[in-house]
């Protein structure tokens, strides 16, 4: 397969199919989110953000092979950081919020001192596209998956690789809230569930029809997001491993109908998707009733976060730029 615009994915819409035993919390209401903040300076589509765990600092990442540090309260950019040679595809901050971590097109992983903003070490051993990073809960594991066919796991206090998990393409991975199991999506139209501590795969989880380009646990881990470019996403029941709905909703476009991004809200009751219909779609978990389609970027949104206190969203795009969305 080509590299096309490789990164992340998620989507929502219709309920297709219902039908295991999970019980979701009822939404009393979803907030009126609303576009307050552009956050400008990139030179090259958006890939990827996430929050601070302290919510203070949101960190991107850009085809212009940077990655950038923005003081949230200000909107302000804090810092510019430089060394990968690449598309920076992916970004994810430790628990403890001292270190970020960047996965680049250049093959390699950079670790980062966020208070510091320079580079304290390069993490080599992937031959291909670095296309996803995230940390185990407890900060002790990096997980990275990219398109030489490999998950790697690494220590991060010894910033050495202690596993290889070899699988095909990935372009997500994520670690239950528990850490006990990684989830993998990639373009053999798959899922991989992978148990942490036998470095064993346990799971696939079949039903997508295309690449699956993002995956995200909810927060009390019982379910799992799956988003691709069948233009769908798929929610999972974690226990059963048997899918709970089928949800459809961002518009196709000419390019494809790929939704790039998935994530929950941090109470769990709202997820929100980014697609290649330029928008983001808020959807109540209760119902699983599309309640809000948030519109203001010109291109592909391919990154959706919400701050630890779930009271905004940074969305990533094509179009080069950020934006914050708080309530009104």
């Amino acid at each position: 397969m080509p590299r096309r615009r490789v990164l992340f994915l998620a989507g929502l819409g219709a309920v297709a199919a219902v039908g295991v035993p999970v019980t979701i919390a009822r939404l009393t209401g979803i907030p009126d989110f609303a576009s307050t903040a552009t956050l400008t300076g990139h030179t090259g589509w958006v890939s990827s953000v996430a929050f601070s765990p302290d919510g203070r600092i949101l960190a991107t990442g850009s085809r212009d092979a940077t990655g950038r540090l923005w003081d949230v309260a200000s909107h302000k950019s804090i810092a510019t950081l430089a060394g990968h040679t690449g598309w920076v595809s992916s970004v994810a901050f430790s628990p403890d919020g001292r270190i970020l971590a960047t996965g680049s097109e250049d093959n390699t992983v950079r670790l980062w001192d966020v208070a510091g903003h320079e580079s304290i070490a390069t993490l080599t051993g992937h031959t291909g596209w670095v296309m996803s990073v995230t940390f185990s809960p407890d900060g002790r594991i990096l997980a990275t998956g990219g398109d030489d066919n490999t998950v790697r796991l690494w220590d991060v206090a010894r910033r050495k690789s202690i596993a290889t998990l070899h699988t095909g393409w990935v372009y997500s991975v994520a670690f239950s809230p528990d850490g006990k199991v990684l989830a993998t999506g990639g373009d053999d139209h798959a899922v991989k569930l992978w148990d942490v501590a036998g470095r064993r795969s346990i799971a696939t989880l079949t039903g997508h029809t295309r690449e699956v380009y993002s995956v995200a646990f909810s927060p009390d881990g019982r379910i799992l997001a799956t988003g691709g470019e069948d233009n769908t996403v798929r929610l999972w029941d974690v226990a059963s491993r048997a899918t709970i709905a089928t949800l459809t909703g961002h518009t196709p476009t000419a390019y494809t109908g790929t939704v790039w991004s998935v994530a929950f809200s941090p109470d769990g009751k709202i997820i929100a998707t980014g697609g290649d219909d330029n928008t983001v779609k808020l959807r109540d978990m209760a119902g699983l009733e599309s309640t809000a389609t948030l519109t203001g970027h010109t291109g592909t949104v391919y990154s959706v976060a919400f701050s630890p206190d779930g009271k905004i969203i940074a969305t990533g795009s094509e179009d080069n730029t950020v934006k914050l969305w708080p309530p009104r």
